[in-house]
């Protein structure tokens, strides 16, 4: 048992009639879970990989808490209940001696101990779930598998993490593996050490706040020997491998641009040498409470060029046009693409898109047109661009280099990118490519077979079979067809009589 727990309990004991009986956590922490528990850092996560006791250590932190502080409370969650009752409330039913504490209210999922104290364990299926604990103070509060967790949550709960009585330091901690729709802003806040995408208070992150206690599988005695387990991890596809038994943060389960490479895929801005002559576009995400994201794009060829960026917050649209058009300055921009939702938004009489728009049009630019907000085909198109080494971003543009690997599909609809906060830039890029570009077309050979395959299927259903001069006519009239549609559209000028 660690010293830390033993500690606690044995300060914490109660006289049971004549017997005194003494009644000790069941826990014997193994060196990592010995480390978390010891580490004294405000915010923790513990973890990284499958396996090493996470989940059970962040039990027994909250359950230490509330032993070691009599009339404390403190809050253990998980995203959803059914993940609830198969982890957290498991490990204490089976674990947890009915002995030290007075009574489990099933209804509320509330443990209430024998010292006065109580434990909660909740769940915030929804964003907006976490607001029940508002009014509510925890000295501790364990989130596990934080990455399911959103940073608004996250953000909510730091604020509940308070605790009235003297000599108590309130702190709060997760536990989870790489992965998930929170993993950019965990990955960021604990291993990149830096203030997360999305937080409105960047410049009061300090990374001394924040501890990270990585954990292995075979940092676990009981499954580091088990070869059974171990071949099942090691059999997982790779990014579930290196997420599960290697605990890497830059691949993961769920992660959309799962071919995206800084190598491949990004180029210092200085050496890509866009001559001025190459077509140029603009597109826009806008938002005030929301970052508002711009990005610059040019194409030569086949291959297409974001090359230019900016990302602010808290600046209105006549700001933001002026900006836009600063930065422009000398370039000869032929479109501008901005987000649906501001051609209805309006801060007067006019629309966020009029207000943008005039002031565009006074220095030049065009007046933006609605961007093509088709959310599958956008990020469809996308990865094709990158599959192909078709679309290559400046390293200048960093938040969009830093959101891209972190987009992860959506549970209800996987062709589909989850929303999360901080992926303004994405939607913003996304805007400039979909609205201007047409994805990737299959060769002219598999289409043409495609098409001749159908008609064969059609044939067959009637009870006929395709003869040769038929399929030739059938060929012949396909390249017809795709040489028509490969030349260019002249549209008639409309003449008023």
């Amino acid at each position: 048992m660690s010293i830390a727990l033993l500690g606690a309990v044995d300060r914490w004991t109660r006289d049971r009639g004549k017997s005194g009986r003494r009644f000790l956590l069941p826990y014997d922490p193994f060196p990592r879970q010995e480390q978390f528990h010891a580490c004294d850092a405000k915010y923790r996560l513990f973890g990284g990989a499958a396996g090493p006791g996470k989940s059970y250590a962040l039990l027994m932190e909250g359950v230490d808490q509330a032993l070691r502080n009599p009339g404390a409370n403190t809050l253990l969650l998980r995203r959803t209940f059914p993940e609830l009752e198969k982890s957290l409330l498991l490990y204490f039913r089976r674990n947890v001696p009915r002995e030290l504490y007075r009574s489990f209210n099933e209804a509320k999922h509330q443990v209430t101990w024998l010292n006065g104290s109580m434990t909660q364990f909740g769940y915030s299926r929804s964003e907006h779930d976490i607001y029940q604990y508002q009014g509510s103070e925890f000295l501790f509060i364990g989130l596990d598998e934080l990455t399911q967790f959103t940073l608004g949550q996250w953000t909510f709960l730091t604020s509940r993490n308070r605790c009235p009585l003297a000599a108590t330091r309130p702190s709060m901690a997760g536990a989870t593996n790489p992965g998930g729709i929170g993993h950019a802003w965990v990955k960021a806040l604990w291993i990149e050490h830096r203030a997360a995408p999305g937080m409105e208070n960047a410049a009061g992150y300090d990374p001394d706040d924040y501890a990270y206690i990585p954990a292995l599988i075979k940092d676990n005695p009981v499954y580091r020997n088990n070869q059974d387990y171990l071949r099942t991890l090691e059999a997982l596809p790779t990014h579930l491998r290196l997420a599960f038994l290697e605990g890497d943060w830059n691949l993961f389960a769920g992660q959309y641009f799962d071919i995206f490479s800084r190598r491949l895929h990004t180029a210092r801005a200085e050496e890509l040498q866009l001559v001025p002559w190459l077509p140029r576009w603009i597109s826009m995400d806008w938002g005030f409470e929301h970052p508002a994201a711009v990005y610059w794009h040019a194409q030569d060829g086949a291959r297409t060029y974001t090359y230019r960026e900016l990302e602010t917050r808290r600046v209105g649209p006549h700001a933001l046009a002026r900006e836009i058009a600063e930065r422009s300055r000398g370039e000869k921009i032929d479109a501008v693409y901005l987000g649906p939702d501001a051609f209805a938004r309006r801060t007067d009489d006019l629309s966020i898109a009029d207000q943008i728009g005039d002031v565009l049009v006074q220095h030049g630019l065009p007046r933006p047109a609605p961007a093509d907000n088709d959310r599958v085909g956008g990020w469809m198109l996308m990865y094709q661009l990158l599959e192909h080494q078709q679309w290559i971003i400046a390293d200048n543009c960093r938040r969009l280099i830093e959101v891209l690997p972190a987009l992860v599909r959506d549970e209800r609809q996987v062709e589909d990118a989850a929303k999360v906060d901080g992926d303004d830039c994405a939607d913003a890029a996304r805007y400039g490519l979909k609205s201007r570009l047409r994805p990737r077309a299959a060769p002219l050979e598999t289409r043409l077979v495609e098409r001749m395959s159908q008609a064969q299927h059609r044939a067959a259903e009637r009870g006929r079979v395709l003869d040769p001069t038929v399929q030739a006519l059938l060929a012949r009239k396909f390249e017809q067809d795709e040489r028509k549609r490969q030349l260019p559209f002249f549209p008639r000028r409309w003449r008023r009589r």
